[in-house]
């Protein structure tokens, strides 16, 4: 958030002279206390809080009072709270934009100075724990040693290995990756490596970091202590695929009891298999973590997800090149081949993304909107989680389009003057300067009822 604002004297006396009785009664009215603190604590304070992507807190009335003139700014513009995806398009847990009342009230709490109301009334400010969105973590698993991030301006990709080790095998809910340099960690995959307690290893020995490579990538595993000790077969041990994620304004999806789970073994690690660091100006520690929820409940109904466009399960059209000096929009299409229920969805592009939109199409040519996002912004890239299921019979067909701007007039454009921008090679890992256009999203099979299922996580 940010704004700078000069008022003179005389523009506060003509206001004053101007305001009605009637109307300054009605800002009177308007406290932190009653109206202004569940909407700040709501929409605000889960990134605006000590180590998240907010630049200063939003955790009491003492900050918001610090901040009011932004807040009132920034809420009249609709520039914050981001929430990229159009509200008029369709509906996901956890929106985050304000109402015109709202953004109204802030206005003229601001106007009236702030009254705070009957402090004893006040709802408390939200406790994130281990800087969590879920609460306090079962378990939390830290790197055996910071990552060293050299101040050079270049983006460094790494691998990591993030060891454990429990009393018992357990049932994970949640998995939470917490980055520590918050302004350069991009984004995370990882997966979950599962050991045999009857066979041997070593996992919690050898490196833990190592730069990303698709060379000689087994080598790299060997000297991270991956594979079992005593050469039997299979070499290596259970990998259960994407369960680490992390972009930046990312949340884990949260479902209920009877939707999703991972089988965590009392022996184990997260593989970060990339870890893309932006450039840095100075040499820094990054000392990222990762929170484990556990899951009360068997598993019922595991997750799947898939992937289209870049490097994903269909094809984009037209070969996905952005020349300079062009807007450009590109098209990919998938056919579903059994019903399933789509439970979250994730757009993904880079700097010169424009506009974003998705919609599936049934067989019987009715359109079911998913997503469309008018003005697409890197910094907040959420994984959106509808409120109920949606049902995607077998036939459907899930069209996504995104429009990319590679013009000098594109303030994010990473080249001047503008370059032709790619994909890259599908080989090494992909820099932020290059493009991607991906549609992610998990399901389950589809299961009569789906559609009443509410996804709202009920904590």
């Amino acid at each position: 958030m940010r704004g700078y604002y000069l008022i003179s004297c005389a523009a506060i006396f003509i206001t004053a002279c101007n305001t009605s009785p009637e109307k300054k009664e009605q800002a009177s009215e308007i406290t932190w206390s009653q109206h202004i603190a569940p909407i700040i604590y709501q929409n605000c304070s889960p990134c605006h809080r000590p180590g998240q992507s907010g630049p200063f807190n939003l955790l009491s009335y003492a900050d918001a009072v610090k901040k009011a003139k932004q807040l009132k700014f920034v809420t009249k513009t609709k520039y914050m709270p981001p929430w990229p995806a159009d509200a008029n398009y369709s509906h996901f847990v956890g929106e985050r934009g304000l109402s015109d009342e709202q953004i109204k009230q802030i206005g003229d709490w601001v106007d009236a100075n702030m009254p705070r109301g009957d402090s004893s009334k006040e709802i408390s400010a939200p406790v994130f724990k281990n800087n969590s969105f879920f609460g306090k973590p079962d378990l939390v698993i830290k790197a055996q040693k910071p990552v060293v991030i050299k101040g050079n301006g270049t983006d460094a990709f790494l691998i990591m290995k993030f060891p454990y080790q429990m009393d018992r095998d357990t049932i994970a809910d949640i998995i939470e990756f917490v980055p520590d340099q918050r302004k350069l960690v991009h984004h995370v995959n990882g997966h979950l490596i599962s050991y045999d307690e009857k066979r041997q290893f070593n996992y919690m020995s050898g490196e833990n970091i190592h730069s990303d490579t698709k060379a000689q990538l087994m080598d790299v595993y060997k000297n991270m202590h991956i594979p079992y000790t005593d050469k039997l077969q299979p070499n290596f041990p259970m990998l259960t695929l994407n369960t680490v994620y992390y972009l930046p304004g990312y949340i884990p999806p949260s479902y209920p009891s009877e939707i999703g789970g991972y089988r965590l073994k009392k022996n184990g690690a997260f593989l970060l298999n990339n870890i893309h660091y932006g450039p840095s100006n100075k040499d820094l520690l990054d000392s990222s973590y990762v929170n484990v929820f556990f899951k009360k409940d068997p598993i019922k109904r595991p997750i799947k997800e898939t992937q289209l466009g870049t490097f994903g399960v269909s094809k984009i059209e037209p070969e996905f090149i952005i020349p300079p000096n062009e807007v450009k929009t590109f098209h990919t299409q998938a056919k579903i081949e059994k019903a399933i229920s789509m439970l979250s969805i994730n757009p993904h592009m880079h700097l010169i993304g424009k506009t974003f939109w998705a919609f599936a199409l049934k067989p019987n040519g009715d359109t079911i909107p998913l997503i469309k996002i008018h003005k697409w912004d890197f910094k907040w890239q959420y994984y959106y989680t509808f409120k109920h299921p949606i049902k995607l019979d077998a036939g459907t067909t899930v069209h996504v389009y995104g429009t990319f701007d590679n013009t000098k007039e594109n303030p994010l454009n990473p080249y001047s003057p503008p370059q032709t921008i790619t994909q890259g090679n599908g080989v090494e890992s992909m820099r932020t300067t290059e493009e991607m256009f991906q549609f992610i999203f998990t399901f389950v099979p589809y299961k009569e009822g789906d559609e009443k299922i509410d996804l709202e996580r009920k904590h």
